[in-house]
């Protein structure tokens, strides 16, 4: 399904400064020269080892605590507008690197090159985006019960922002939290993926002559690249860092929310999805089969919005199934520099036991395979990552359909009413993103409604896959709860004051209290 392809990288790293052995921290303006164990990145395309990073450890973290800390004091000073000016500069210059830093997403994580270059487009429309927000960071003026009183309220900055990145998304993840996080006035420090540590070096070198064209004083953004073992729970349980903001597992999550929540400090938490997309017999089945094999087999699988479950209505379910595995035979398997490709490798080869393990379930507990479930094999798949995209007749019930695989598995299932298929819907543990194909206006107005899709994406006619960065990113129960990206999603990284002001002469008291 694929040819042999080969890729010359040293041009692309020497483009993006990335070295054979590369520092682990940086303060924005300044690499510091960390010493820790050394931490090797291998393509997922082609197993190749592509550079080595001496991870930060814990004293290069301490150091990069208080230059976040002593940078915030004077960034919360500058005039918001004049923080979106930065972040417009930002966006500029990432526009000049698209290309470059789209090819070493798409090769150090897997996706495909057209994927890493949407991926680095979302880090310019954020930056575009929060421009805006930065004369756009408004509050609210009540009227005070009280005579010659105002109220309102206004926010402020909070103060350092921990990001910790998954490896799926590694470099716009972090721009949807550090570009909104700057105009509100933050500095960040990023955590990034020890799987995809590359990326956000890259991210830095292209940043930091933004950072030194504006003489911007060290701190404002911070890399410490490490696994947990060299700098683990002392970030979470950080008291000088208000906000974590964490992209991964619930698992992750779970822990994340125990430490961080046992100092009282705050978290924006993006963890699991378990995505439906509900095909009515109402529905324009061309436009449902197209976004259900994009959700399911993009990025491999590996994307938190992808779609894992199929829930079709019982008078097309044959038709359409028998469609699906037909577009599936199709699907062009490769390097995901190969511009033939549609789907990448996964990330590694845990993934791939994983996604093994996941189809043995599916068998185990009754389940049918339809197709795909099996590794690539020959050279042109020499890193042991190439999978088939699989399609699994299941039941909703089954106790790895209510778990969120991270790889290509599609699980389908028959429905009779809408409201069995809403029940079967939202009876997982996460919340994520939904979708429902069907032109039958009560259907989808049923499915938007408060007895419809429990999630806090929904969509209609459009797959789970792909948000738009306008709108507020996330989801509930086991999906964290958290909102990143548009709308007021800028709010986590502020702290909210009511003013009060009294312009008379008197003190009235609140509720008519008489004192004195």
């Amino acid at each position: 399904m694929s040819k042999e392809f080969n890729f010359d990288i040293s041009q692309l790293l020497k483009t993006l400064g990335i070295d054979s052995i590369n520092k682990g921290a940086c303060t924005g303006t300044e690499w510091m020269d960390t010493q820790g164990e050394l931490l090797s990145s291998y393509s997922s395309a082609d197993g190749s080892l592509i550079a080595q990073i001496k991870q930060a450890q814990t004293a290069d973290y301490e150091k990069i605590v208080l230059k976040a800390g002593e940078a915030f004091q004077e960034w919360r000073l500058v005039p918001a507008p004049k923080r979106g000016e930065i972040v417009r500069q930002i966006g500029d210059e990432l526009r000049k690197y698209k290309e470059p830093l789209g090819q070493l997403v798409s090769y150090e994580m897997g996706k495909i090159y057209q994927e890493g270059l949407g991926e680095v487009q979302e880090m310019i429309d954020i930056c575009d985006f929060a421009v805006g927000l930065s004369r756009q960071l408004y509050g609210l003026t009540m009227h005070s019960e009280r005579s010659n009183h105002r109220m309102y309220e206004q926010y402020h900055p909070l103060g350092i922002v921990g990001v910790i990145t998954a490896f799926n998304f590694p470099v716009a993840v972090w721009a949807w939290n550090a570009m909104l996080a700057m105009v509100c006035g933050d500095t960040v420090i990023w955590k990034p993926s020890s799987k995809t540590m590359l990326c956000s070096l890259a991210v830095h070198n292209i940043v930091s002559g933004v950072l030194e064209k504006n003489n911007l004083p060290e701190g404002i953004l911070n890399l410490v690249a490490a696994g947990s073992s060299s700098v683990g729970d002392e970030f979470l349980s950080d008291k000088r860092i208000p906000l974590i903001s964490a992209t991964g597992s619930t698992r992750l999550g779970k822990r994340v929310a125990k430490i961080v929540g046992e100092r009282l400090g705050r978290t924006l938490l993006e963890l699991g999805g378990n995505n439906a997309i509900i095909v009515s017999q109402h529905a324009d089945l061309e436009l449902a089969l197209r976004a259900t094999v994009f959700g399911a087999v993009g990025t491999c699988g590996q994307r938190c919005t992808s779609t894992r479950r199929l829930i079709i209505h019982e008078s097309i379910y044959d038709n359409f199934c028998k469609r699906l595995t037909e577009a599936y035979s199709h699907i062009r398997i490769g390097h995901p520099l190969d511009t033939d490709t549609l789907v990448g490798p996964l990330i590694d080869q845990n993934a791939v036991k994983d996604f093994l393990h996941a189809i043995e379930e599916v068998k185990k507990s009754g389940g049918n395979i339809l197709c795909g479930g099996e590794v690539m094999e020959g050279p042109a798949y020499s890193s042991g990552c190439y999978v088939k995209p699989c399609i699994a007749e299941v039941q909703n019930e089954f106790q790895i359909v209510q778990e969120e695989t991270f790889a290509p598995i599609l699980y389908v299932m028959k429905y009779a009413t809408m409201e069995e298929a809403i029940a079967m819907h939202n009876n997982v543990p996460q919340g994520l993103s939904s979708s429902i194909f069907s032109t039958h206006i009560q259907e989808t107005e049923m499915f938007l409604s408060t007895a419809g899709s429990d999630c806090g994406i929904a969509n209609v006619n459009i797959g789970t896959s792909g948000a738009e960065i306008g709108g507020a990113f996330g989801g509930e129960k086991e999906t964290g709860g958290g909102r990143e990206s548009g709308s007021d999603a800028w709010k986590i990284y502020m702290r909210r004051q009511t003013n009060t002001i009294n312009y008379g002469k008197d003190l009235p008291l609140a509720q008519g209290i008489q004192f004195m």
